[in-house]
C-alpha cells in the first residue's frame, strides 16, 4: 500500500502547527500567500535549531526589520547583536549578504527557482527546496530530519543515516504532489514533529498508519538507524574580562571567518590543547576557580576566566573599551555570556 499525499494534506488542514512565519492551510486555500521574506528568514533561523528557540528571534527580527530591504539596510553590529544566542553565526553573516544581494541585484524580490536560489549566500539544497515549495508552491521535495524519520518508517528503511539520505530523498520525491506542494512540505514536517516522533510515535493518530511498513513489521521504534557518533574532542582557552575604573568593559569583535565570526566577545587565547597566554592589556590578573564549559557542533570548549581592573589611561593591545551604559550582555553569543555570568557572580 502506497501512502496517499491527500490523506496527509487532509490531516494537515486540521492539525497544522501555528507559527508566526506560517500561512495556515485554510488561509492559503482562501488565497492568502506566504511572505517569501518570512519563509526565508525562518528557514535560515531553523537550521540546526528548534522551532521553540526560533519563535522569539523571528518576532524580534521582523519587528526590527519588517521587510527584506529593512534588513539589508541594517547595521551589521545590530543584526549580529539581535542574533546573539541563536548560534551558528555564519548564518547571520550570510543573512545580511543575501539580503543585500537581493536588494541590489533582484529589486528586493526572491527568485523562485531552486537553481537561482542556490546561487544566493547561505542557501543550499534544503533551503532552496523549502523556499521554492513553501513560498512559491513549486513541487520541490523538502527533506529535513523529520521527513527522513517519516520516510524511513513508512518504507521500513534500515540503511543508517546519513548514508540513507539519497534513498530517502528519492522516496520522498515520489510522494511530493504537484498541487499544494507548499502545504505538503509543511505537512510532512509537522507529521514528523508531532506524530512520528523519535522515541514514542503516536501511530494510532497517523494519517499514514495503514501504509506504514515499519508499523506492520514492528520496527518503528528502531528507525531511522544512525551511524555511531564520533567522540567530540575538548579544546581549552582563556578568556580575559577587563573592567576600567569608570565601568567600561574591554571587548573585541571576532574575525569574520571562523567560529563566532563577527560577534562581540571577550578577548581570548586561541582554543586548542595547550593555549598560550595572550592578555589583551597589561594588568594584574585574577584567575577564577570555575571554568566556562560550552559545546559546539564538533568540539567541547573549556574556558578559564581571568579578570582585571585597569586605570583610565591604560592602553589595550586588543579590542576596545565599551561604556557600561552601552553594554548589553544579551548582545553576546552564549559562550561569551557564560563568561560574563561567571565573572560577575564571583
Amino acid at each position: 500500500m502506497t501512502p496517499n499525499p491527500q490523506d496527509l494534506l487532509d490531516w494537515y488542514t486540521h492539525n497544522a502547527r501555528k507559527m508566526p512565519w506560517r500561512v495556515g492551510p485554510k488561509d492559503r486555500q482562501n488565497g492568502v500567500l506566504p511572505n517569501p521574506y518570512h519563509v526565508w528568514l525562518s528557514e535560515i533561523m531553523l537550521q540546526q535549531t528548534t522551532v521553540a528557540a526560533v519563535k522569539d528571534y523571528f518576532i524580534k527580527f521582523t519587528a526590527l526589520w519588517p521587510t527584506l530591504n529593512d534588513l539589508a539596510n541594517a547595521e551589521d553590529a545590530d543584526v549580529m547583536a539581535a542574533w546573539a544566542g541563536l548560534g551558528y553565526y555564519a548564518r547571520a553573516r550570510n543573512l545580511l549578504k543575501c539580503a543585500r544581494l537581493l536588494r541590489d541585484d533582484f529589486g528586493g524580490e526572491f527568485p523562485q527557482s531552486r537553481a537561482q536560489l542556490e546561487k544566493l549566500p547561505g542557501i543550499g539544497p534544503y533551503t532552496s527546496a523549502s523556499l521554492s515549495s513553501i513560498a512559491f508552491d513549486h513541487s520541490e521535495t523538502v527533506v529535513d530530519g523529520n521527513v527522513e524519520r517519516v520516510i524511513s518508517r513508512i518504507y521500513d528503511i534500515h540503511t543508517p543515516l546519513s548514508t540513507a539520505k539519497p534513498e530517502l530523498t528519492a522516496l520522498a520525491a515520489g510522494l511530493t504532489p504537484k498541487l499544494r506542494a507548499g502545504d505538503y512540505a509543511q505537512a510532512i514536517m509537522d507529521l514528523g514533529a508531532t506524530i512520528c516522533t523519535p522515541k514514542s510515535p503516536a501511530c494510532g493518530l497517523c494519517p499514514w498508519r495503514g501504509a506504514c511498513r515499519a508499523r506492520s513489521a514492528g520496527t518503528e521504534h528502531e528507525l531511522p538507524k544512525k551511524l555511531p557518533k564520533k567522540t567530540k574532542p575538548t579544546r581549552l582557552g582563556i578568556a580575559y574580562v577587563v573592567k576600567r575604573i569608570d565601568g567600561a568593559l574591554l571587548l573585541e569583535t571576532r574575525p569574520e571567518s571562523g567560529l563566532l565570526g563577527g560577534m562581540l566577545g571577550w578577548p581570548t587565547t586561541d582554543w586548542g590543547e595547550a593555549p598560550q597566554e595572550a592578555p589583551p592589556i597589561r594588568a594584574e590578573w585574577r584567575s577564577l576557580n570555575e571554568q566556562v564549559r560550552h559545546t559546539f557542533t564538533h568540539f567541547h570548549l573549556q574556558l578559564s576566566v581571568k579578570t582585571a581592573y585597569v586605570p583610565l589611561d591604560r592602553p589595550a593591545q586588543r579590542g576596545s573599551f565599551v561604556a557600561s551604559e552601552d553594554f548589553r550582555p544579551s548582545d553576546l553569543p552564549t559562550v561569551m555570556r557564560k563568561v560574563f555570568d561567571l565573572a560577575y557572580k564571583t
